[in-house]
């Protein structure tokens, strides 16, 4: 034992106690403050607005670097009000603002002289020409009752009055604008794509929507391709998304509430669910977990996706990712929760099942005779992805009696002259598909054609000529690839890609048995999961009640009850009779 501690030890680092090092000068210490460190400085800082404009001005330059940045635009001038002057100035950048509307909705009405801005009711020279204009102006003829119609004297109000709020009320026609103290509102405004203005003497800035940049266009789904069936795909921009899950639910109970991710990059994210259906513990737990996320940057639903789920250490996706905004609206009424990352083309469905993943959003479009057609394909597909490799190596390596005698002779003839064992001949098939997958995504779309053609006529043809791979392995191996390209999901469908290199491995070292003690294993996983609390198996283990949670698509009269394990608050989704024309035509 000492001998094998002296070994251990002689592997392990221990830093030395003394070193030799320069100095560091206070500004390569402040720039070496950990991340726990710099939030707790973080934190209790809160900027406010001054009232003095300079202040507020060097402090806008100082924080967007505005001497070296070339984009960020900062417009000083003077505003009237009340035909008074007052210096001001606004800050946007370039690139993510529409200029036009700056000019036409901000600076003009602030800047230019006008009878909304120059008018002052305490001026006696506006009340003198007023008078002198109503003098001008011809008399009525006709006399006024004056018992019913009496005459109401108005007194004059104080002459002091609000600047903010005579801005904000009447010299900005903008339709969105908030008025905030908060410097870290504004700045985060800024960044979005908004204007900022600040006023001399006001410790208030206006946060103004102005935002106009460039961005993809809705288009059709690439990845979640359906016949029949809604052609719209989500974009990157977060408002885009939600306006097509807001079109599509068209219910006034949808709630859409916004979080903010990552210390420096502040992503948006919205969270999506119907009021009256969702489960309220589990929205709840939604919002928990994506507010108690601590990390400077969030670039992607992918990144959340993996922050917010459960143990992922098998690597098995427990929350369902789409591009489809039709495939969302089904799952909020079903009573779950969607959450959309503003830069990602991708939603997050919570919670996903097993059953989700082997499901397409075309099997409610389809008639259920088709639809459960197209289930049991898939399921064959998960089979043969996951187990045919290894259950060729086992038969042909340990069970040959289960093979025909005929087929047995021809397997023996085919891989007579090849110098290499079963299992060395299925790893370098299956490695060799996968790099002709990666390299036909990764390639110019021009030529993607090209590396299927050469993988798969000259390189196979080329090996089995060779004697390296024998022709009914390829049969075997080709038959494993098509079969993966039928599971729906991506996430889901690599995860079953690794696992089969897992069950390779079962069955060349105990055939048969290795491989019913690899799914024995590979199943307990997967009832042992949870998705926000639901069984990743459900309803299958544990078992449920299965309306509204069966596999196979039911007829659209029989779909009454949404699914069991999500608790929903309106379990039923139409009447048990839902057809009343028929129910009143039999009558």
């Amino acid at each position: 034992m000492s001998v094998f501690k002296k070994i251990v030890n002689s592997f392990k680092y221990e830093p030395k106690k003394q070193y030799n090092f320069a100095l560091t000068t206070d500004e390569e210490k402040e720039s070496n403050i950990t991340y726990e460190e710099e939030i707790k400085e973080d934190k209790p800082t809160v900027k406010n607005v001054y009232s003095n404009l300079g202040e507020n001005l060097k402090y806008i330059k100082t924080k967007f670097n505005t001497l070296i940045n070339s984009d960020i635009v900062v417009r000083e001038f003077n505003v009237y009000a009340k035909n008074n002057k007052y210096s001001a100035f606004i800050v946007y950048i370039d690139g993510l603002t529409d200029t036009q509307m700056i000019s036409d909705f901000v600076i003009k009405p602030l800047m230019i002289r006008n009878n909304a801005n120059t008018f002052n009711p305490n001026n006696n020279t506006n009340n003198n020409t007023n008078n002198n204009n109503n003098n001008n102006l011809p008399k009525a003829t006709t006399s006024i009752d004056k018992k019913k119609y009496p005459i109401v004297h108005i007194k004059k109000k104080n002459s002091s009055f609000n600047l903010c709020d005579y801005i904000f009320n009447f010299l900005l026609p903008q339709n969105d604008v908030k008025k905030t103290k908060d410097f870290s509102e504004l700045v985060s405004g800024i960044n979005s794509g908004n204007c900022a203005l600040f006023i001399d003497t006001i410790n208030y800035g206006f946060d103004i929507d102005v935002k106009s940049f460039q961005q993809r266009s809705v288009n059709v789904p690439n990845n979640e391709i359906v016949i029949k069936g809604p052609q719209e795909a989500f974009v990157e921009n977060l408002r885009t998304n939600t306006s097509l899950i807001r079109r599509s639910v068209n219910n006034e109970n949808l709630v859409i509430e916004n979080l903010e991710v990552g210390k420096l990059s502040k992503t948006k994210c919205a969270v999506c669910y119907m009021k009256d259906i969702a489960n309220n513990d589990l929205v709840a737990e939604v919002k928990y977990r994506i507010s108690n996320l601590e990390l400077d940057s969030l670039l992607s639903s992918g990144e959340l996706e993996q922050l917010i789920e459960e143990n992922s250490h098998f690597g098995i996706p427990k929350l369902l990712s789409t591009e489809r905004p039709d495939k969302c609206t089904k799952a909020l009424f079903q009573g779950r929760v969607i959450v959309i990352v503003n830069g990602t083309p991708y939603a997050i469905i919570t919670p996903a099942t097993f059953v989700d993943f082997i499901s397409s959003p075309e099997d409610t479009n389809l008639k259920p005779q088709f639809a459960n057609f197209l289930k049991i394909i898939r399921i064959l597909a998960l089979f043969l992805t996951l187990l045919l490799p290894g259950l060729w190596i086992a038969i042909t390596n340990f069970h040959q009696e289960l093979i025909p005698t005929e087929l047995l002779f021809s397997i023996i003839a085919s891989r007579e002259n090849v110098p290499f064992p079963v299992i060395f001949e299925v790893l370098i098939m299956e490695i060799s598909f996968e790099l002709i997958r990666e390299a036909s995504l990764r390639v110019p779309s021009a030529i993607g054609s090209t590396i299927g053609i050469v993988g798969a006529l000259v390189l196979g043809d080329a090996a089995v000529s060779a004697n390296i791979i024998s022709p009914l392995l390829i049969i075997v191996i080709a038959i494993t690839g098509i079969a993966s390209f039928a599971i729906p999901d991506f996430s889901f469908g690599f995860h079953i890609r690794i696992m089969r290199f897992a069950f390779i491995i079962f069955g060349y070292i105990a055939g048969l048995l290795g491989i019913a003690l690899g799914l024995f294993i590979y199943i307990a996983i997967l009832c042992s999961l949870k998705s926000f609390g639901v069984p990743y198996m459900v309803p299958f283990a544990p078992v449920i009640n299965f309306s509204g949670s069966k596999y196979f698509v039911p007829f659209a009269y029989k779909q009454e009850k949404r699914p069991d394990y999500l608790n929903t608050k309106r379990p039923v989704t139409q009447a048990e009779i839902s057809m009343k024309w028929k129910k009143t035509g039999e009558e």
